[in-house]
């Protein structure tokens, strides 16, 4: 992570950081820290490097008591996020996950069909699951984040049409109901939009809205506030709530990542270097 007065411009030049530190990231991690934060029964099913990073991933998860099933890979995802204080971000990809095995698919596949909801994010892991249900028989409902999906991607394609349930933010579109209703149409049961500041609405399929506004808070690091958002929204789903209740929990929890530095604060728990 490193902070910047403002994003780089395209030309070579040099900057100065405002500061910089090293911490989990990736939605899987986002997520799953903020729905064992909310007590659900949570298992997060990852490709993990035996390097260092892999072993710093792994510590930091232990540290928030999530339980992971890790599967082999030749390196461990890396990024570097350019942030600006105000939340702007650009984020590198340093290194990704080597590709799955048809064992692990398979190993994955079967632990998703004992899950009450399968949250399945957007990757190579990920396209290929949907991909195999697309193949197969309906099973587990999937739960998918979109993040800034414009309404027109072909990746995001197979995951929405395998998604019960697509969650997104407004930063590709400038009608947000307009682009869930056309996430519905394309056969989900339920789209959510987060806003930011201006909070966040839903859209049933069955023509229920509903919205809520954000909640105030100081915000320290705008990194996973929308997988804080998806894991507060959901374990309240899974609890019986009503949408506009899902929503409100769903702003509540957002907050509990914005007023950190990192993805969650148990992350801050883990060991420096993951032994």
């Amino acid at each position: 992570m490193i902070t910047l007065d403002r994003l780089p411009e395209p030309v070579p030049h040099m900057q100065f950081a405002l500061g910089d530190h090293h911490t989990l990231g990736g939605t899987s991690a986002g997520k799953v820290l903020h729905l064992a934060d909310r007590g659900a029964d949570v298992v997060l099913h990852a490709l993990i490097g035996h390097d260092d990073d892999g072993l710093r991933v792994a510590a930091a998860l232990r540290a928030a008591n999530v339980p992971v099933e890790a599967y082999h890979s030749e390196r461990t995802e890396r990024h570097a996020n350019l942030m600006t204080p105000t939340g702007d971000r650009v984020s590198l990809y340093l290194a990704t996950p080597s590709s799955p095995t048809a064992a692990d698919l398979e190993r994955i596949e079967a632990a998703l069909g004992e899950a009450e909801v399968a949250v399945v994010d957007l990757s190579e892991l990920g396209a290929a699951l949907v991909e195999r249900r697309r193949e197969g028989a309906a099973g587990t409902p999937i739960w998918t984040d979109l993040h800034d999906y414009d309404g027109a991607s072909a990746f995001h394609e197979p995951f929405l049409r395998a998604a019960d349930v697509v969650f997104m933010n407004d930063d590709g579109t400038d009608d947000p109901w307009g682009l869930m209703q056309r996430c519905l149409d394309r056969g989900p049961r339920l789209a959510v939009c987060t806003r930011g500041a201006e909070g966040a609405i839903a859209l049933s399929a069955k023509g229920e809205r509903a919205a809520v506004p954000a909640v105030p808070v100081e915000v320290v690091d705008t990194n996973g506030a929308g997988d804080a958002f998806f894991a507060g929204f959901l374990a309240a789903s899974l609890g019986g709530a009503g949408l506009e209740e899902c929503l409100a929990a769903g702003a509540r929890q957002a907050t509990v990542a914005l007023a950190s530095e990192h993805l969650h604060p148990a992350v801050a728990a883990a060991p420096a270097h993951g032994r």
